[in-house]
């Protein structure tokens, strides 16, 4: 047990369960269209998906319709239980549990993929590299973490979380991930018409074990390969 991470724990969750009493300013009830756009460019390794922070489950879901094995994970019991009655409604495998994202429940290297859409830009400064860490721990080699988050352009005069800047991004995931892009993006609120100024992040896990420095060949041949790789068959 971690008494800084429990601490945060216990004090945000009555945070976000009194959020979850009424309809969330995030929860638009379609998927993210960043995230969407992502899928429909093919940019998500196929396979298993964390969504860390995912509400009501809208992005788990629209995963899970489009092939893809997912679990979604929220601090918010009110959440998970709506994010399950939609799955069940819709008919939708999905796993939806309670949890802590800087404490996650899974064994190491378990997941294809990792998105984050709206959860990073609410962490203070000290909990970023644990979140980063757990992220890369719960990520199988060369897996993929996208995260949408909001950016120092969008305006502060409604509130809303932080703003974060590329720079805060490189610093806080450069030491374990590749960053393979930072760009403009749009994140759908019910406060927007066209959406919020967001960044959307792409970064792959860098291997960190000797047996993960060595990438199999679309013709089955086993080469090495150096961290910064982008791990293509060429």
């Amino acid at each position: 047990m971690n008494p800084g991470i429990d601490g945060w724990a216990q004090s945000s969750l009555s945070s976000w369960e009194d959020a979850y009493k009424t309809v969330p300013p995030w929860d638009v009830g379609r998927p993210q269209p960043a995230l969407v756009e992502l899928v429909r460019a093919g940019e998500l390794n196929r396979g298993s998906v964390l969504d860390v922070g995912c509400g009501t489950g809208e992005n788990a879901l629209y995963l899970a319709r489009n092939g893809f094995s997912v679990v979604g994970v929220d601090l918010s019991d009110r959440a998970i239980a709506s994010a399950r009655a939609k799955a069940a409604e819709r008919r939708l495998k999905v796993e939806f549990r309670a949890g802590n994202a800087l404490s996650l429940e899974f064994k190491d290297d378990v997941f294809d993929n990792v998105i984050d859409s709206g959860l990073f830009h609410t962490f203070p400064d000290n909990d970023r590299p644990v979140y980063a860490r757990e992220i890369a721990r719960v990520l199988a080699t060369r897996g993929r973490y996208f995260m949408l988050c909001f950016s120092e352009k969008e305006p502060t005069n409604w509130g809303g979380p932080r703003r974060i800047r590329k720079e805060e991004i490189e610093t806080t995931f450069s030491p374990l991930f590749k960053i393979n892009y930072i760009r403009d993006a749009s994140f759908a609120t019910r406060f927007h018409t066209n959406g919020g100024k967001a960044y959307l992040t792409s970064a792959t896990k860098i291997p960190t074990k000797p047996a993960d420095f060595f990438h199999e060949d679309s013709a089955g041949r086993y080469r090495a390969f150096f961290p910064h790789d982008d791990f293509s068959d060429s």
